[in-house]
């Protein structure tokens, strides 16, 4: 990064719930010149900027070098190593506590790992970069603003003008086929519709690495199916690298390019699996052996799975488990 560009995390007052969003929203400030206010302004002055704002430059190769991880004498990743290539969409399965999530954190640059490094088109990861953006599974929409005003905030926090933002906001919006509902508010419309808003928000900004936690895990099972389209089309418009968390070995069958099975921690891949690029389908009957092998590795038979979520197979949790989910 070139000297006299300061880089401030942005994070807004109240509501503790969702400020973990906004660690992902960066603005950058050139001391010789005045603040800057358009992405187009940036990317002139500093090049290696441009691809912030290009949506022609969509996605990143992410790598992870014998990572280890641990809270406190906790062992929760052990020589993780793992290259995930620009616009391929990888699902991570495996009990509750063996890391997934922690492998969103470390690549969002929201925590660090206790050994190895993770690296974003070959450089370290050293924080959050809004070119990398974290999904959580809550939709974490600030109540007091309208659906459009909830997705233009990602662009404004870049400092880009607020009509310019709005009306972008309306347009993607329309993407997720919440047309007609700009104007409402979170607690005005239901879940599947709240988490919509927030699949526009995550997208808006077209990052070029999407880390999606659970993102449809409190949804019901129609509707999760339907959200699951959604993304899907988003991401072959936009075309981000995503890595995927989710205790639904059929989520992960219909949307992943690929799916790492882990063990309990501390985790290592059991066993990867490569899907076939032919066209997704909610019919999943060709990837039944593929299915059973997985539900095997995760130490469930086909009725246990019709009976009980991945998430069950771990005890309840200690302090340090959660930290490790």
């Amino acid at each position: 990064m070139q000297p006299g560009i300061e880089w401030k995390i942005l994070m807004p007052v109240g509501y503790m719930e969702i400020t973990i969003h906004w660690l992902l929203i960066i603005k950058c400030r050139d001391y010789s010149k005045s603040t800057f206010s358009e992405g187009a302004a940036i990317s002139c002055a500093f090049p290696e900027l441009a691809s912030f704002f290009d949506p022609a430059v969509q996605s990143m190769i992410l790598t992870f070098e014998n990572i280890r991880k641990q809270f406190g004498d906790l062992p929760v990743l052990e020589h993780f190593e793992g290259t995930f290539a620009p616009g391929e969409l990888v699902a991570l399965v495996g009990p509750s506590g063996c890391g997934k999530s922690t492998l969103l954190h470390l690549a969002a640059g929201l925590d660090s790992p206790s050994g190895g490094q993770v690296c974003a088109d070959g450089r370290p990861v050293q924080g959050p970069d809004p070119r990398r953006m974290l999904m959580f599974q809550e939709n974490a929409l600030y109540p007091w603003l309208s659906l459009r005003d909830n997705v233009a905030m990602a662009l404004e926090l870049q400092k880009v003008g607020r009509r310019q933002a709005r009306s972008q906001a309306v347009q993607w919006l329309g993407k997720v086929q919440l047309a007609g509902f700009e104007h409402y508010f979170p607690h005005q419309v239901s879940g599947g519709m709240r988490q919509r808003c927030a699949l526009a928000r995550a997208f808006i900004a077209q990052p070029e690495v999407l880390l999606l936690d659970e993102p449809f895990g409190a949804l019901d099972a129609l509707t999760r199916m339907t959200l699951q389209d959604v993304l899907l089309t988003l991401i072959r418009e936009t075309g981000p690298t995503v890595l995927l968390v989710t205790h639904d070995v059929d989520e992960a069958l219909f949307l992943a390019d690929r799916i790492l099975v882990f063990s309990p921690r501390p985790s290592r891949v059991l066993q990867a699996f490569r899907l076939s690029a032919e066209q997704k389908s909610h019919d999943l009957s060709r990837h039944a052996d593929i299915r059973r092998d997985i539900l095997g590795l995760l130490g469930m038979t086909q009725g246990k799975a019709a009976r009980m979520s991945i998430s069950s197979l771990s005890p309840t949790p200690t302090h340090s488990e959660v930290l490790a989910a």
